[in-house]
C-alpha cells in the first residue's frame, strides 16, 4: 500500500543477515532497513514505514524490542509496523503477533492476560517506537544529502475513463444482480455471464481500442467492487446478504476418521477443514536450525490447500507461501494452550487439509486442530478459535465485516485473523491494502472479532466440551516408572 497507483514495475528488496547474536530478533531489523533503503532509492515510495516488537512481560507491561530472552519469559509478542498518517498519527498497516509457551503458567502465577484491551493499548503503545524508528530514517536520508531524485515511470492503467463509463451504464444492474446472489458457485456462474454480456455489447462501440475485451473486463471487475462496497457501507448488507457482524452456519464434528488418534472436521459456511492429530514418542520433536535460540520443536501444525477446495485443476507440489504461513499461525494459536512435555509427554503434529473454501481457511484450522487435539486426549489449557475480520474504507467511514468471504477479502481493505479462547487472544495477524488505519478502528474490530470468537466456541464445545480422558486405542501409550534410590550402607 506504500507504492502509488498505477506503480506496476517490479521491485526487489533483498535482507541479508550478516551476522547473528543470539539476542536480538532479526525480523523487525529488515523491515526498518527495507524501508530505509526504499527512502534512499528514489523509487516511488510513499515511507518510511517504521517497524517494532512488543512484549507483555509479566507485570503487565509491554517492553519494546525484546530480546529472545524477554520473549520467552514474557505472555504475548507482537510486531506491528505502520506510517505517519495525514494527521500526523501513526497508521497501523500491518500487525503479527502470537502467545507464547510460557503464557498459561504466566496467567495461573496471576499475570495480567492477554485481552483485546490489552491488544489494543498496545498497538496504540506501539506508536511511541515506530515514530522513533521513522525519525531514525529520515535522520539517514538527511545525512547522505537527501533522497535520490524520483524515478520517472508511467502510470498503468487497466482501462480507459471512457470504456468504465460504458460498462457502468449497461452494468451496473446486471453486476448488482449478479453480487446479490448468496450461493458462491451460483454467484460466480451469474457474474461471469453478466460479464460475458457486457463485453458482446460493447465490443462493436470499442472495436477501433485496443485490447477493448480486457480493458472491458478489468473495468467490470473495478465496477463489481465499487458495488459490492457500496451496498456494505451505505445498506449494511453484504454479498451474501448477511449484515456486518453474521456468522454463516457453524458445524463441528469430532472422530470422523477411524484409525487415527484423533479427528475434527470444521465447517463455516462454504469453507470446511479437515484435521487430523497425531501423537509421536518424545524422540520424534522436529530438529530445528535457525538463526534463532530455539532448537527443537514438540507441536507441529502442516496446512494443506489442494486446489479442488476452490473449484480448480492444479500442480500439487511442495507447500507454496501461502500454505507455510497459514500453517505456522494456526500453530502459533495453539501454542499457549498446549501441554507441557511433564504433563503430557508426547510429541504432537496436527495437520489441515481444506476440503472446500471460501474464505479463512487458516482459522477453520486452529479450530480444526483444537478439536482434533481434544479427540485425541491431549489435555490442551483451553480451546481456541479463531475468525477472519475484514473492513471497508469508503465514504470516510471504516465498516469492520466479521467472518469475510474469499470475495470481501479480495474486494476489502483489510485482512485480520484473530484467535483466542474464551479469556484471552493468543494469536493475531493483520494487513491493510490502505495506507493504514487508525488504533481505535483496530480495537473496536478486535471487540467484534471476540463476539464471534465466542459464538464459534460454544458449538466447537457443544461437538466436544473437553479433552477425551485418555488417548484413543490407535494412538502409542507411554508408560512411565519411578526406580526409587538406595543410599549405600
Amino acid at each position: 500500500p506504500s507504492f502509488p497507483d498505477g506503480f506496476r514495475n517490479e521491485v526487489h528488496v533483498v535482507g541479508t543477515i550478516l551476522g547473528a547474536d543470539k539476542v536480538n530478533p532479526h525480523d523487525v531489523l529488515a523491515i526498518n532497513a527495507a524501508s530505509a533503503a526504499l527512502s534512499l532509492s528514489g523509487i516511488p515510495f510513499e515511507g518510511p514505514i517504521g517497524a517494532v516488537r512488543v512484549a507483555f512481560d509479566a507485570n503487565g507491561t509491554w517492553i519494546p524490542h525484546p530480546t529472545y530472552q524477554d520473549g520467552d519469559s514474557s505472555s504475548f509478542e507482537m510486531v506491528v509496523a505502520g506510517r505517519i498518517g495525514d494527521d500526523g498519527d501513526v497508521a497501523i498497516m500491518m500487525v503479527e503477533a502470537g502467545g507464547t509457551e510460557a503464557a498459561w503458567e504466566l496467567y495461573q502465577d496471576g499475570a495480567p492476560k492477554v485481552t483485546e484491551a490489552v491488544i489494543a493499548e498496545g498497538l496504540e503503545a506501539s506508536k511511541t517506537w515506530i515514530r522513533e524508528s521513522i525519525d531514525l530514517q529520515n535522520e539517514l536520508v538527511a545525512k547522505v544529502g537527501g533522497k535520490k531524485p524520483s524515478i520517472t515511470f508511467t502510470a498503468q492503467v487497466d482501462y480507459s475513463d471512457d470504456i468504465y463509463a460504458a460498462v457502468a451504464e449497461v452494468g451496473t444492474e446486471r453486476l448488482a444482480a449478479a453480487m446479490a446472489i448468496a450461493d458462491k458457485a451460483d454467484r460466480d456462474a451469474a457474474t461471469d455471464a453478466a460479464r460475458d454480456a457486457i463485453v458482446d455489447e460493447l465490443a462493436e462501440r470499442f472495436a477501433e481500442v485496443d485490447n477493448a475485451t480486457k480493458q472491458i473486463k478489468a473495468a467490470v471487475r473495478s465496477l463489481t467492487k465499487a458495488i459490492v462496497r457500496k451496498r456494505i457501507v451505505e445498506e449494511g448488507v453484504r454479498i451474501d446478504g448477511r449484515g456486518v457482524t453474521d456468522i454463516r452456519p457453524l458445524s463441528a464434528e469430532v472422530g470422523v476418521l477411524a484409525a487415527v488418534h484423533g479427528s475434527g472436521l470444521f465447517q463455516r459456511g462454504e469453507t470446511q477443514v479437515l484435521n487430523v492429530a497425531t501423537l509421536g514418542m518424545p524422540r520424534m520433536e522436529q530438529m530445528l536450525d535457525t538463526i534463532g535460540i530455539d532448537d527443537r520443536k514438540r507441536y507441529m501444525h502442516h496446512y494443506n490447500f489442494p486446489p479442488f477446495s476452490t473449484g480448480e485443476t492444479g500442480f500439487m507440489r511442495g507447500p507454496k507461501r501461502r500454505e507455510i504461513g497459514h500453517g505456522l499461525l494456526a500453530e502459533r494459536a495453539l501454542v499457549p494452550v498446549i501441554p507441557t512435555s511433564a504433563e503430557f509427554p508426547y510429541t504432537l503434529r496436527t495437520v489441515s487439509d481444506v476440503l472446500s473454501s471460501n474464505g479463512s481457511t487458516s482459522m477453520a484450522s486452529v479450530c480444526g486442530s483444537t478439536l482434533s487435539l481434544m479427540d485425541a486426549g491431549v489435555p490442551i489449557k483451553a480451546p481456541v478459535a479463531g475468525i477472519a475480520m475484514g473492513l471497508v474504507y469508503a465514504e470516510g467511514k471504516y465498516t469492520a465485516l466479521t467472518d469475510i468471504l474469499g470475495a470481501e477479502d479480495a474486494f476489502g481493505d483489510m485482512d485480520f485473523k484473530v484467535a483466542g479462547t474464551a479469556e484471552f487472544v493468543t494469536a493475531l495477524q493483520l494487513d491493510t491494502k490502505i495506507s493504514g488505519l487508525p488504533a481505535e478502528v483496530l480495537a473496536k474490530a478486535l471487540d467484534q472479532a471476540k463476539d464471534a470468537r465466542l459464538k464459534i466456541l460454544e458449538v466447537m464445545t457443544t461437538a466436544i466440551p473437553a479433552p477425551r480422558d485418555e488417548v484413543g486405542p490407535t494412538a502409542p501409550n507411554i508408560t512411565s516408572s519411578e526406580i526409587p534410590r538406595v543410599e549405600k550402607g
